[in-house]
């Protein structure tokens, strides 16, 4: 079939889409594998003598006065299947012969064809997906092919020129992207739709056998056994298979419309009854008449009649508007008085403070100077001192040099009675002087190890001392912060007496009224919960400190729902709760149930838990004390003992965290810890009891830490006792090593003593004249020094008195500061008194304008509400009635005939409902009338239509049976066979029976009985009778002489190249293993070589031979 008779008869198939996805193709091309290709061109060496008059008219019955549109003129193979590249291969516009041996790539060549023009890779029977032709190694493969676009079918030749080039890319994740090129090799679309396109103009049918004949497309349809397969084969190649489907989706549809008629036609009766019920009720409606009149009447005397009520409700507004405006000038006026006395007092704090701070900056002024001064003493003060130290020094040198002299002197004189008497005598008196004071030397070290002793008990004792007063000290605070937690305890029981929230803290109370006004203005979301104590209660009152204990700092906290609401909380918080301590805020979505706490909450048969323990009205306080402090998991046991037998014993209650007797101790499976608290204060019963327990303890508290102050005093004595007979120890032992050290250096001089020699005289004499010397200078030394220390310290006592003298100056602009800060004060509060008043009268003044605007406002709204009774009124009735009647009256009979009506109206229907129903029902039972009308119409054409169009199927379907049957034995007489084709298009089968022999010699039988060379010649003749009742720009067959014997392909080859040569405007490939040398090349005829495949390496190469 052609294209052209496609369109008019079919419509237009749907087809699968796949997804392209755009690549660009870069890189330099691999090592070529086979040489180029050159055209095998040369005369014509035989010519077919076989071609019978009907084979040529089989041929020219195709031909058109077209041109070439369509034929594959090029195709480049790269990393494609197992080839690196094969081509670029250019075919002739007629006969095309691929030749080759297995795996030299003529199967590539055939796959690449359908691939690259569309086709999907179940279709080329060489894989299930795209990525499986990538060749191993490779990220991707490309495919070139070059089709022609010339003739009167050429798609857009001013856009794409003479021929368009398809490339493809294959990733090796099996994605295919398009690229159509122009002749000039520019880039027209990437889209899968614009190939479709050309391929649709141009008719190419790469999903058709007739187009493109694979091996296992042969042997699915004409090697099959089955007749059946060739009748399917016969239908895909005429296309008859999509005509038959677009046939019997339109029969599904015609059926479809005609099940929805018959749906409107069951519809339509209803619609008719309905109509003639709501025709006779609108034919009824004209009784009411006469009382809708009176109705309208009465509505417009009701209208005006509330215009008149408006009027007079206004005047008692305007009259109270112009005595409160009377009054505004008196608030005006004391706003005014108020607002003067205000700037006088800040006039007069003004001065104070200007004084203030000139006296201030002349305080400022001062300290420098005084800084400076007292810098300056504390210089003449050094150097005095060092003044002093010299003098000490020259004078400690001086008794040195001294005691040297008189020793040195003393020294001579012994020396020369020595030598004058003899030292005898002298030797006895030194031993029993170096016995003396040995002795003495001896009781000095032992008072100095006693006094050691005695140091070291002082010490001890002042240490022991100091470290009990530091515990005093420390046992004192903690019962300084008792007595002070205990008094505010104290007076917060006392203010709970009339108010039990002021337990949870004394802001409490105005922190709840913020949060209700703040909640009431619309600025929480949710309401705080909060005090979380405040909102529970206690079903046994004596666990109430246990309660306390597991609950801790949870009792005094609020609980939240957002993030917003917290940040509003925080505010209202830090506005009261000024520099104390804040309650904690928990933020979670609010729930409406409490949690299902029965799967991970102890039950214990005894012993409550202590949410079982608690009455808890809010879900959400419930919430928040599970998620906080799980109280379903802590155990209430009164008796310590009985706790600690449940919670240690081998098997602790499952899901039970803790345990907490009725004094608060906190017993655990492993760990016990003892309360910290006495007392509840928070959830306790009695509120007198606990004001007197407080009030007794306190009192103790007091008495205790008096007695701790007189401990303290006492303590504070011994050490200073202690530490004065230290000092005192300390300097008898540093007197006792003085005296041990001068005995000893006189004991060792004793024991150094030699006798004396008479030389030994005369270097005694020139050291005491040295020493003289030595004297002399240090009196000279002494003297300038005292000298210089007392003009040191007259210039000391001078600095310090300038000093002095200064700060008495910054003393008393001190005291004159502090009086100026005290009237500034009294003016601050005089400033402030004078403000309150004027907020004050400011306020009443606020709030008499706004009860001045309030009722402007609502004389304002009665106004509206007249200017619109009186708009409605005029709608009503443009002229004004005058009623004397009153509102009630006139409401009561309009409600006594509006009765009436409505009676009547539910015996005869409401006229609006009745009036709109009856034009409803009318126009629904038109449309469904009009709508069967239409259909019943477009079914009887439709019925026409297909009727039309199933014959003329039925007759191109026989016309192509005819057809293909004259052919296939005119074809079969080549070879002078004789052949029968039967059709069975109800059982769609096809018998195809051949015998060879000469007219009634042969007898039919079935292609089976055959050999494989004449069923290979059968199945040729087949295809080529195919091929002349069909259309297609080119045709491909893939080892179609496989099973033929060498007459059967020479005269299968002559009938194919007769038609091919009759067939001009046409393309022919033939993909063959055979050598093909009995083939006469011409200019229609070429064949292409491919080289043997290397069985080393995953690649072949082509090359091209010319035969001649």
């Amino acid at each position: 079939m052609s294209k052209r008779s496609r369109s008019v008869e079919n419509q237009k198939t749907p087809r699968k889409q796949l997804r392209p996805e755009d690549e660009d193709e870069s890189g330099d091309l691999p090592p070529v594998e086979g040489e180029e290709v050159e055209d095998v061109v040369g005369p014509s060496q035989r010519q077919s003598s076989l071609a019978s008059q009907p084979l040529a008219q089989a041929g020219s019955s195709q031909e058109g006065a077209g041109g070439q549109e369509g034929i594959v003129e090029s195709i480049t193979l790269k990393n494609f299947m197992c080839h690196a590249l094969l081509g670029p291969f250019t075919f002739s516009s007629n006969v095309n012969f691929v030749v080759g041996n297995n795996g030299s790539g003529k199967s590539a060549i055939l796959t690449a064809l359908i691939v690259a023009l569309g086709g999907n890779a179940q279709a080329t029977n060489r894989g299930s997906s795209l990525k499986g032709f990538v060749k191993e190694g490779e990220s991707s493969a490309d495919v070139s092919i070059t089709l022609r676009n010339m003739g009167k079918d050429a798609y857009r030749p001013e856009v794409y020129g003479s021929s368009i080039t398809v490339d493809v890319k294959i990733s090796r994740e099996g994605a295919r992207s398009y690229k159509l090129k122009s002749k000039s090799g520019h880039i027209i679309s990437s889209k899968k739709e614009e190939l479709q396109t050309v391929l649709d103009n141009l008719n190419i049918q790469v999903d058709n056998p007739i187009s493109i004949l694979t091996q296992e497309m042969s042997k699915h349809f004409l090697h099959s056994k089955g007749e059946g397969d060739k009748y399917k084969f016969f239908m895909k190649a005429t296309q008859l298979d999509r005509m038959k489907y677009d046939l019997m989706h339109v029969k599904q549809s015609k059926d479809l419309t005609l099940s929805k008629m018959e749906q409107h036609s069951e519809c339509l009766a209803d619609l008719r009854r309905k109509y003639r019920e709501k025709e006779e009720q609108y034919k009824s409606l004209a009784s009411l008449d006469e009382m809708n009149d009176k109705l309208n009447e009465l509505g417009k005397m009701m209208a005006w009649a509330m215009v008149s009520d408006l009027e007079q409700q206004l005047q008692p507004l305007q009259d109270k508007l112009l005595a409160d405006q009377s009054c505004t000038v008196k608030y005006n006026e004391k706003v005014q008085e108020w607002k003067n006395k205000v700037v006088e007092a800040e006039q007069k704090f003004n001065q104070i403070q200007e004084q203030v701070e000139g006296i201030t900056q002349r305080h400022k002024d001062l300290q420098p100077q005084c800084a400076e001064l007292k810098t300056k003493a504390q210089q003449k003060n050094n150097h005095l001192k060092s003044g002093e130290v010299s003098v000490h020094r020259y004078k400690a040198t001086l008794n040195a040099l001294e005691k040297d002299k008189a020793q040195l002197s003393q020294k001579i004189e012994e020396l020369k009675l020595s030598i004058s008497n003899g030292n005898e005598m002298e030797s006895q008196a030194r031993a029993a002087l170096i016995e003396q004071h040995e002795a003495t030397l001896e009781s000095l070290r032992h008072q100095d190890s006693t006094l050691d002793q005695q140091i070291n008990q002082y010490q001890q004792a002042i240490t022991l001392t100091k470290e009990e007063l530091g515990k005093s000290r420390r046992e004192k605070d903690a019962l300084h912060r008792s007595i002070e937690a205990n008094a505010r305890n104290l007076q917060t029981m006392e203010g709970s007496r009339s108010n039990r929230l002021q337990r949870f803290g004394e802001h409490m109370p105005a922190l709840l009224n913020a949060i209700q006004e703040a909640y009431n203005r619309r600025q929480f979301k949710e309401k705080p919960r909060g005090p979380l104590g405040y909102c529970i209660g206690l079903k046994d009152p004596e666990m109430a400190l246990a309660v306390e204990i597991c609950l801790k700092g949870q009792l005094q906290a609020f609980a939240c729902d957002n993030y917003e609401d917290e940040k509003v909380l925080k505010d209202l918080m830090a506005r009261l709760f000024r520099g104390g301590r804040r309650p904690n805020i928990i933020t979670s979505p609010f729930l409406p149930q409490v949690h299902n706490t029965s799967r991970k909450a102890v039950n214990h048969p005894e012993y409550p838990s202590v949410l079982q323990s608690l009455e808890i009205e809010d879900p959400v306080v419930a919430n928040c004390l599970i998620d906080q402090r799980g109280i379903e998991n802590v155990l209430l046991i009164k008796n310590k003992t009985e706790a600690r037998r449940v919670m240690q014993g081998r098997q602790p209650p499952p899901n039970c965290s803790m345990a907490i007797s009725k004094e608060g101790d906190q017993i655990y499976s492993n760990r016990l810890y003892s309360a910290e608290q006495n007392r509840a204060n928070f959830l306790g019963g009695d509120v007198e009891e606990m004001i007197r327990q407080l009030t007794s303890e306190l009192q103790n508290q007091k008495a205790h830490a008096a007695r701790f102050h007189t401990q303290m005093a006492n303590v504070d004595e011994d050490i200073k006792q202690n530490e004065a007979l230290l000092r005192r120890a300390i300097m008898e032992k540093t007197n006792t090593k003085e005296s041990a050290r001068r005995l000893q250096l006189e004991l060792n001089e004793l024991q150094n003593v030699e006798e004396p020699q008479s030389e030994d005289l005369k270097p005694l004499e020139e050291d005491l004249e040295e020493l003289m010397g030595k004297i002399s200078s240090t009196h000279g030394e002494l003297k300038s020094s005292l000298a210089q220390m007392g003009q040191l310290k007259t210039s000391y006592e001078e600095a310090e008195q300038e000093y002095n003298q200064h700060k008495e100056r910054m003393n008393g602009v001190s005291v004159e500061i502090d009086n100026m800060k005290e009237e500034l004060s009294v003016r601050e509060l005089e400033v402030g008194k004078c403000k309150h008043h004027l907020k004050h009268y400011q306020d009443r003044l606020k709030g008499h304008t706004k009860s001045i605007q309030d009722l402007k406002d609502g004389m304002s709204v009665k106004e509206r509400e007249l200017q619109e009774a009186v708009a409605k009124a005029t709608q009503v009735c443009p002229e004004r009635l005058e009623v004397n009647r009153t509102l009630k009256s006139l409401d009561t009979e309009i409600s006594r005939l509006r009765l009436k009506i409505t009676s009547k109206q539910d015996q005869q229907g409401n006229r609006e409902e009745i009036v709109r129903q009856y034009h409803e029902a009318s126009k629904n039972y038109k449309d469904a009338s009009q709508q069967v009308k239409t259909l019943t119409k477009f079914i009887q054409t439709m019925d026409g239509i297909v009727t039309q169009r199933i014959k003329a199927y039925d007759n191109l379907r026989s016309l192509m049976a005819v057809r293909c049957k004259y052919y296939f034995d005119s074809m079969l007489a080549q070879r002078e066979y004789t052949g029968n084709m039967a059709f069975d298009h109800n059982k769609e089968t096809l018998t195809v029976s051949v015998q060879p022999g000469h007219g009634d010699k042969a007898n039919l039988s079935d292609m089976r009985s055959l050999s494989g060379g004449e069923r290979s010649f059968s199945t040729v003749c087949f295809v080529m009778s195919l091929w002349a009742i069909t259309e297609a720009p080119f045709r491909c067959l893939d080892e179609f002489d496989v099973y033929m014997d060498m007459v059967n392909r020479r005269i299968s080859m002559d009938m194919m190249l007769k038609v091919a040569s009759n067939q001009w405007n046409r393309q022919f490939i033939f993909l063959t293993p055979q050598s093909m040398s009995s083939v006469a090349c011409s200019d229609q005829v070429r064949i292409l070589r491919l080289n043997d495949p290397d069985r080393q390496q995953p690649s072949s190469r082509q090359r091209d031979e010319e035969d001649n």
